[in-house]
């Protein structure tokens, strides 16, 4: 069983990226899978809400998977936060298993992203982590 909710225009739409919690904890209290692909390959987290830090949480608590990288662009739902500026949202990330050190297939990594956009909370945070969270060193 999909992550998924009915829309009123008739196809289904995904109850994670209408940021919809109600409806993403009744699903996953009928066993829907937190992993389950979209038909673009992509899963609940990587297409939640991103400023819906409830249901972020509620996904990571119930096994969601958030270092499985976006198969079109190598993205991590940590990107996506960061990029947007959804502090709240990287940190429920993180706090959930997300690593910070992965890049996307352009190279990139979310501190990089949130520089770019000028979200330096977001950077502050970033830079404040573990080494161990720090990117690998370059060949």
């Amino acid at each position: 069983m999909a992550l998924e909710a009915p829309s009123s225009n008739g196809p289904s739409r995904n109850a994670a990226a209408l940021g919809n919690l109600e409806k993403v904890r009744e699903l996953l209290d009928q066993r829907a899978d937190p992993n389950a692909v979209n038909s673009y390959d992509r899963t609940p987290i990587q297409v939640m809400m991103m400023g819906n830090t409830q249901v972020a949480e509620l996904l990571l608590q119930r096994g969601a998977d958030p270092n499985r990288p976006d198969p079109r662009t190598g993205s991590l739902p940590v990107h996506d936060a960061a990029r947007d500026g959804f502090l709240d949202t990287l940190v429920a990330l993180h706090r959930g298993g997300a690593r910070l050190d992965l890049r996307d297939k352009s190279g990139r990594l979310p501190i990089d992203l949130a520089a770019e956009s000028g979200h330096q909370q977001v950077v502050s945070y970033l830079r404040a982590q573990p080494a161990r969270n720090a990117a690998p060193p370059q060949a």
